[in-house]
Order: structure tokens, then C-alpha cells, then sequence
């Protein structure tokens, strides 16, 4: 006869073999299904969500839920990508509000300069409050559009050449490479904005045309290569910075099995988390090598605040203001500042 111990030995290896097939069999079950997400240029920092997002989808189903990443604008321009979706053309893609804010107006408040941002999770918590008012949320069903995550883009910072600009009346005169709200505000510290290819930039400012660039920090700088021409870098500014979304096709969501839509609920943060891993990782890399070729220029609490009074303030009233008689925009500003606290 088996004794009690080789007993107890046999049922805890059936147990475990039983709760060990449980888990494998516990992946989402569910039909096939093939979805396309449109990118623009090559795989990067920015994508990496998208690219786990396909790789988790495919593992939790066992294949079932593919999801393929198309990069270089080969399903659509990155200005057409709203359009691609209103057409069905496609069922993911990602945008960025400053492409045309006419078809977005309610995600340019995520644009304004020196909003109580610059930390990720702080941020991707900002940017997920406006995804989910009800403005923003009706401006993008126009385009059957439905807002699924934040690429989460860094703040902006200015590399430069010449003298570093450590305070406010520093900037007058001085001919910046800025869009959007960072670009308004500089206008308003009595800088020149200009208007530039981002390709163009390292030329420019390696001839003395242009004084001064604000990039996503820290990758976009060393993707163009910025610093081999700068002389000083901005590392706390936080002047502002875009907002470049991943969307859904709401026809293409509308005919997933709940499990599915459950299941891409599920792994959005995984998602967002090896966005913030690829931005620390690009951080890690340029940040020492910034540091060692250029003077880094950081502002105190004192200057920040005035930076915000003075080029911060004025661009979100006038904002606000332009907007009134379209949607509540004032209702989004104060979403913003609610959040941050």
C-alpha cells in the first residue's frame, strides 16, 4: 500500500498540474482578428506602445488578435490619419493634435505653454483626464475616432548656440525654432519665431540663422544630432510640448467580442509603461553626453513661476478666449490644472 506522505505527494502534483493548465488555458479566447495601425517615420520611443500593445495582444490570445504596425506613412500621411479612420481605412493610428487643429480643437489644450507639467505619470494622468471629457471625446467621434492612449511625449526643451538664456529677458531678440503654444510664448518674451523643417535645424544653427530649438527632450535633440552644434541646453523649462495620441477605429472596437475590448482595457497600462521605459532609456543615453559638451541651464522655482505669468497666462487666455464661442475651452484649462494637483 502507498503510505499517506506518497498519498499527499500525488495529489499536490495533480494539483498543481491542474492549476498550472488553468493558467495556460486562462488566455482570452475568443475569433481572429486583424487589425492595422498606421504610423508615420520609423519605429521609436513614441511607438513603443503600440509595438507591445501587439506583441501582448498576440500572447494573450494565442495569436488570435493580431495587430500589425505599419510604419513610413505606408497606409496614410500622418495628417490623413483621422481621415483614415473616419473611412475605415484602418483600425488603430496614431496623430498629433498640432497637424491640423481644426479637426481637433479641444486636444489643442494640451499644447498651451508651461502647464503644471513635466512628470510622466503626472502627465499620462492630465492627458487621460481630457481624453475623457465629453468636448474632446465629440470632436473625435466626428472622425470615428476613439481615444485610446498617450504616446506621452516629453516636455519640450531649447538646445542653443551663444549665450544661455538664465532668464526671462534673455530670450528677447533671440530667433527660436518653436511651434504652437511654445512658439507664442516666446513671441511674447520678444523672441523671433521661426518656421522650420525639423531636418533643417542642425544647419541652420550651425550657421548662426537660427539661435535656438525646442525639441521633445531629451531624444528629438539627439535624433537630429543638436547637440554637436548647441552650446548650452534648457533641462527644467518645461515650455511645453504636443500631444500624439493612439486612436481607434470605434466601427472596428464596436464589433470586437467584449473579451477583446476588455483585454485592450487591460493592457494599456503595460502600454503606456514601456513608453516611459523607452523615454528613460533615450534619457539615460543623452542626458550624460548633454551634459559633458554643453552648459545646462536650470531654472529656479522663482524664474518658472514668472516664466508661466508672463508667456504662460496670456497664451492660455487668448486660447480660451478664441475658442468661446465653440466649445467650453475654459472648462479644459481648468480640467488641467484640477488634475495636476
Amino acid at each position: 500500500m502507498l503510505s499517506f506522505k506518497r498519498i499527499m505527494a500525488v495529489f499536490l502534483m495533480v494539483l498543481i498540474s491542474n492549476v498550472y493548465a488553468n493558467l495556460v488555458l486562462a488566455k482570452v479566447d475568443g475569433p481572429a482578428v486583424f487589425w492595422k495601425f498606421s504610423f508615420w517615420g520609423k519605429r521609436r520611443a513614441f511607438t513603443e506602445g503600440a509595438e507591445t500593445l501587439a506583441q501582448r495582444l498576440s500572447e494573450e490570445t494565442d495569436g488570435k488578435f493580431k495587430l500589425k504596425i505599419f510604419y513610413g506613412a505606408q497606409l496614410s500621411k500622418e495628417k490623413e490619419n483621422l481621415d483614415g479612420l473616419k473611412a475605415n481605412s484602418f483600425e488603430m493610428a496614431a496623430f498629433c493634435n498640432f497637424y491640423h487643429p481644426g479637426k481637433n480643437p479641444g486636444l489643442m489644450v494640451l499644447t498651451l505653454p508651461f502647464l503644471p507639467m513635466g512628470d510622466f505619470d503626472k502627465d499620462a494622468k492630465i492627458r487621460h483626464a481630457v481624453y475623457d471629457h465629453p468636448i474632446v471625446k465629440g470632436q473625435l467621434a466626428k472622425w470615428n475616432a476613439m481615444l485610446y492612449m498617450t504616446s506621452n511625449l516629453p516636455q519640450y526643451e531649447f538646445l542653443g548656440k551663444g549665450k544661455p538664456p538664465t532668464s526671462l529677458s534673455d530670450f528677447k531678440g533671440m530667433r527660436v525654432r518653436a511651434g504652437g503654444g511654445v512658439g507664442s510664448a516666446m513671441e511674447i518674451l520678444g523672441a523671433t519665431r521661426q518656421t522650420v523643417p525639423a531636418s533643417e535645424v542642425y544647419t541652420l544653427i550651425s550657421r548662426g540663422a537660427v539661435d535656438a530649438v525646442s525639441f521633445p527632450y531629451t531624444y528629438a535633440h539627439a535624433s537630429y544630432k543638436i547637440h554637436e552644434v548647441a552650446d548650452w541646453f534648457t533641462s527644467n523649462m518645461s515650455p511645453g510640448t504636443s500631444d500624439c495620441p493612439y486612436v481607434i477605429n470605434k466601427t472596428s472596437y464596436d464589433k470586437l467580442p467584449t473579451q477583446y475590448q476588455n483585454l485592450l482595457a487591460k493592457l494599456r497600462p503595460e502600454a503606456l509603461a514601456s513608453v516611459k521605459v523607452a523615454y528613460k532609456k533615450a534619457d539615460d543615453k543623452n542626458l550624460p553626453m548633454f551634459r559633458s559638451k554643453l552648459i545646462e541651464v536650470k531654472y529656479d522655482k522663482k524664474t518658472l513661476a514668472e516664466f508661466r505669468k508672463a508667456a504662460g497666462k496670456p497664451v492660455w487666455d487668448a486660447w480660451v478666449a478664441e475658442n468661446k464661442d465653440k466649445f467650453d475651452a475654459q472648462a479644459l484649462v481648468d480640467l488641467v490644472f484640477e488634475t495636476a494637483k
